[in-house]
């Protein structure tokens, strides 16, 4: 099939399952081709291989186009530098860049609600195809994108050049937003967030949205959409396990060393880490109680594991396992980060155990707050 006929087969497909709904956006990815954005190839994952190994997809494979117009997301970048095309064979190095899944794109865009004559501030240009529907919908001169590498940024203008579009494009810090073209009707981030930056809500005009994915060091995220008041954002939880890759500068530190964790005493706790860690919601509501806390698996010696929290400014720790049905839970450092957790958690269940789209999340001089609903 040509680009075309992809296109438009992408689109009825989108249309068709109702994650496509509104004629504007149709419009605009009917006419966006999404395969001019990935000329320089993506990656795929390697079947089987644990840690992940990816090896590059380039223009030039038989696949290349056909995969373009899938609803999937394809990584672009590894390891903050690596391209496609430097690699022959494969890598095993984490993604920093990608072109995200075309439903999710224009879910985001539809909730976005923006208006004819609107002004748009996105944070995060990525490979520029979100860029171009905005460019479509309200014209290049409405909208600002802002990408923190300047080799993305680079193949970005020139993807969005050969469509025909030159919207401004910034190189810089998008946590920061980009005050000469402010205020804006609408700000929208394609990258995650631990919280919602000042600037943003003083680049947004009085009643104007944003929409951003909330998330954190446990990586249970959330897309949420925020009305500007007068220095304040409040907001609510969209729902659907939105989740991207977190801005650089909100990317958790190596966890170097690990604390000694021999030295606390086993006691035992009314929360199995499963139940905290596996679940989505569960998750992301521990994160809350602790949200510098990262969490990793370790295998003991005799085989069984044991679940890691750790702090790495404070030192804060925490080791959970299973002994015969039983949870044990060691904890050290200066906060107890596991008796955080479980009251946190508890208290929510005890609520009801609401779901996020229930949560209100409010962000203003004094921080950013979320909470649920009491029973």
């Amino acid at each position: 099939m040509k680009d075309d006929e992809l296109r438009a087969d992408l689109v009825r497909r989108l249309t068709e399952a109702g994650r496509l709904r509104t004629a504007h956006w149709r419009a605009a990815a009917e006419a966006v081709p999404r395969h001019e954005f990935l000329r320089g190839g993506f990656f795929e994952r390697v079947p089987g291989s644990s840690p992940t190994w990816w090896r590059p997809v380039l223009a030039d494979d038989d696949t290349w186009l056909e995969r373009c117009y899938r609803d999937e997301s394809l990584v672009t970048q590894v390891a903050g530098t690596i391209v496609p095309s430097d690699v022959r064979g494969g890598i095993c190095r984490a993604p920093t860049s990608s072109s995200t899944m075309p439903s999710l794109v224009l879910r985001m865009l539809e909730d976005l609600q923006v208006a004819d004559g609107h002004r748009v501030l996105e944070i995060g240009t990525g490979t520029g195809y979100s860029t171009a529907l905005l460019c479509h919908r309200l014209g290049d001169d409405r909208v600002t994108s802002v990408e923190v590498d300047p080799d993305v940024a680079t193949r970005a203008r020139v993807a969005l050049g050969a469509c025909g579009h030159a919207p401004e494009l910034v190189v810089g810090d998008g946590l920061a937003g980009y005050a000469p073209s402010a205020p804006y009707d609408r700000t929208i981030a394609t990258c995650g967030i631990l919280e919602v930056p000042g600037d943003w809500i003083g680049q947004t005009r009085r009643g104007g949205r944003i929409l951003a994915t909330v998330s954190g060091w446990l990586y249970a995220s959330e897309l949420a959409c925020f009305t500007v008041e007068e220095g304040i954002a409040r907001g609510r939880f969209l729902g659907g396990r939105v989740s991207f890759m977190l801005a650089r500068p909100h990317r958790p530190p190596p966890l170097g060393c690990l604390p000694d964790m021999s030295s606390a005493d086993e006691g035992p706790t009314g929360l199995a880490p499963h139940a905290a860690l596996d679940d989505w919601t569960s998750r992301f509501v521990a994160q809350l109680a602790a949200p510098r806390a990262q969490h990793i698996t370790l295998t003991r010696e005799d085989g069984s594991a044991e679940e890691v929290l750790l702090d790495v400014a404070d030192g804060s720790w925490a080791a959970l396992r299973q002994d015969k049905g039983r949870s044990l839970v060691r904890q050290g450092g200066p906060a107890r980060l596991w008796d955080a957790v479980e009251e946190h958690v508890q208290r929510w269940r005890a609520d009801g155990s609401p779901c996020l789209e229930r949560f209100s999340i409010t962000v203003g001089p004094g921080g950013q707050r979320t909470t649920w609903p009491t029973r």
